[in-house]
């Protein structure tokens, strides 16, 4: 099921969710089963690990007896805090590459499904937005 957040990430397009989370998002009504919305997105390259990426974010939630069978995730603190700067990098790493225009690693940042792609990516984002521009996505990455 959609959060509050999720309906409102859908009103305000300005959110920078990429475009095939967005068609996911947009799928996930608590009437439709995960493979389902999976099956209508595979064309764009949907996974389970996005849809997982969509309840870290907060945007969709599972509730008991619904029939969106998508397990909660059940995480140490630990996971949750790297969890938490994978979303928080992955927002500032999208929105530089977008913002550069460097599509080819803009996909490959929209690819990253964790914490170590996206570390293994910032090399490259460094290179194309400068080092002024990468330093808030390099405070993302580096743990608290």
């Amino acid at each position: 099921m959609k959060t509050a957040a999720g309906h409102q990430v859908l009103k305000d397009r300005s959110a920078g969710l990429p475009q095939r989370l967005r068609m996911a998002l947009i799928l996930i009504d608590g009437h439709r089963s995960l493979e389902e919305v999976l099956a209508a997105t595979a064309n764009s390259g949907v996974t389970r690990a996005d849809i997982e990426r969509l309840m870290a974010m907060g945007l969709v939630a599972d509730e008991p007896g619904d029939s969106y069978p998508v397990p909660l995730l059940t995480e140490t603190r630990t996971t949750a805090t790297e969890r938490e700067r994978y979303m928080r990098a992955y927002e500032i790493a999208t929105r530089l590459t977008a913002d550069v225009g460097a599509r080819d690693l803009n996909l490959a940042v929209e690819g990253a499904a964790s914490l170590a792609e996206l570390e293994a990516l910032a090399p490259r984002i460094r290179a194309a937005v400068g080092p002024v521009r990468f330093a808030p996505l390099d405070a993302a990455l580096r743990p608290a």
